[in-house]
């Protein structure tokens, strides 16, 4: 079965294309969406994006995760995800708006129609997701989309050298309303 498109009010979430790759590269670089992200590097290697893409749809395939681009009416605006544990049935949650359409909404609305996708389409029980403190508006995003503050970790993860404490938020299948 092929990855699905979703749609939103605004939205389009859908798998992405070889062709978003010139589009993407400059956008994962900008420093703004690199300082707050785990595992996005500044500066972004030349050709990063569409080795990145190329992952996807074995990660679909194999249940392993889902991708998609976030697109709005301008085009292109950010990435959202899903990591599945199967063992659990849980799956962690990524995502990243580009700096021009911060403000929006589109963040809280791509994660509110994730969820429901985890919830019913993969069938998961809990989708987790976390933010450096240093960036709480992801972390109104996940509060607005119905996650619930589980926590603080400190110093949980390294990004450019430096310990970075972690707020970690989590919602249940049986919370979705």
């Amino acid at each position: 079965m092929n990855q699905p498109t979703l749609k939103t009010r605004r939205l389009t979430l859908r798998p992405f294309t070889a062709a978003d790759a010139p589009v993407l590269e400059p956008l994962a670089g900008l420093p703004e969406v690199a300082d707050t992200t785990l595992n996005i590097p500044h500066p972004y290697p030349k050709g990063g994006a569409a080795t990145w893409i190329a992952t996807h749809p074995a990660a679909w395939a194999t249940g392993a995760g889902v991708v998609f681009a976030i697109v709005s009416g301008d085009g292109l605006c950010g990435v959202i995800d899903i990591t599945r544990d199967a063992r659990h049935q849980s799956g962690e949650l990524g995502y990243w708006i580009a700096p021009a359409h911060w403000g929006k909404g589109y963040a809280t609305e791509a994660v509110v129609e994730i969820i429901r996708f985890g919830f019913e389409d993969l069938h998961l029980h809990r989708i987790h997701a976390a933010h450096f403190t240093r960036n709480p508006a992801s972390g109104r995003v996940m509060q607005k989309a119905g996650m619930q503050f589980e926590g603080i970790h400190r110093g949980l993860y390294c990004k450019n050298g430096k310990f970075e404490d972690a707020a970690r938020y989590a919602i249940v299948r049986t919370e979705l309303a």
